[in-house]
């Protein structure tokens, strides 16, 4: 690193720590973490792993929330103006996922720091927690290792990339080639040939799941599929490139497969439905009840049914008798 970069670095450092304050910066660097918020009203929100949401006790100014705002969307090359009152960024230091919202989208100044996980989570670690029983980790490890595909389904702040890390700490151990495909970079993994690639504002999932597959990779995962690119991903996955993982929002896992039926629709008129159920095997659901996270379902994909209109699913470890 040259003198000048590392004096650029300290400066925007000092920045932001005096934009965000003594409170925020040590927020910023508590492992346990995962998310700092900040309503309109000026309240602080923090939600930390195992222990939930709540408020903190302080409140930001309006003066202060605008100056974090306004810091951060000119240290990305941002202009905020009313015409563009949303800032979607990554922290300059330390990569965290910044949300900023000004008026007149919102009342007041508002934002929300998405802080990744500090520590890396193994299966073994979910069994130890709670989060999943014995038989589902082995499941998932079978899974992993018969390079079936897997779909990672929840709500917000489920854990569903905390979980999508796991599984890539149990792909990283079969020496196949990865591509990481992600809006921000959320996703860890210790594999030696592994590609990590980030959509920009030129650049969508879609156009980095089609270039994907120049780069000869064995496995393509993506961070959390939004809109079109699903039905890229489907296609990459049913045709010679098994053994991917992929997250979705949605409320439980078998509504994960609805709603990729929906992000399909936003590019074709006609869902492919059976593509649907050949490309994914297999269908985890993860939830967040009180900042505690369990892992609800873990279901085989075994066709698609035209009669009914209906995907044929099985746990796929079996409720005990």
């Amino acid at each position: 690193m040259s003198q000048r970069h590392a004096q650029s670095q300290a400066r925007t450092d000092t920045m932001l720590r005096s934009a965000f304050g003594p409170f925020i910066c040590e927020a910023l660097t508590d492992s346990s973490v995962v998310e700092i918020m900040q309503n309109p009203d000026g309240e602080l929100w923090i939600e930390r792993s195992g222990i939930g949401r709540a408020s903190q006790g302080q409140v930001l100014s309006s003066e202060q929330s605008e100056r974090i705002i306004r810091l951060i969307a000119s240290l990305s090359d941002f202009d905020v103006t009313r015409e563009q009152p949303i800032v979607s960024a990554e922290l300059p230091i330390g990569g965290q996922r910044f949300e900023g919202i000004m008026p007149p989208v919102a009342l007041k100044p508002s934002f929300a720091i998405r802080v990744p996980a500090a520590q890396l989570f193994t299966l073994d670690d979910y069994v130890e927690t709670g989060t999943m029983c014995d038989v589902d980790a082995i499941a998932l490890r079978q899974a992993v290792r018969s390079r079936q595909n897997i779909l990672v389904v929840g709500g917000t702040a489920s854990g569903k990339t905390t979980l999508t890390n796991a599984l890539l700490a149990e792909i990283a151990r079969e020496e196949h080639r990865l591509l990481i495909l992600e809006d921000t970079r959320e996703l860890q993994c210790v594999a030696k040939d592994c590609v990590s690639l980030r959509t920009q504002d030129c650049v969508t999932m879609r156009d980095l799941v089609r270039s994907s597959l120049r780069l000869r990779p064995d496995r393509i995962i993506v961070g959390e599929v939004r809109g079109g690119e699903a039905l890229d991903l489907l296609k990459a996955w049913s045709t010679g490139h098994p053994g991917g993982v992929a997250t979705v929002h949605a409320n439980s896992a078998a509504d994960g497969l609805d709603r990729l039926e929906q992000l399909v629709g936003e590019v074709t008129a006609n869902v492919p439905r059976k593509l649907i159920s050949t490309a994914v095997n297999v269908v985890v659901g993860i939830e967040n009840r009180g900042g505690v996270r369990r892992v609800t379902d873990i279901l085989d994909v075994l066709g698609y049914d035209g009669e009914t209109g209906s995907y044929q699913l099985r746990p796929k470890v079996p409720d005990p008798p």
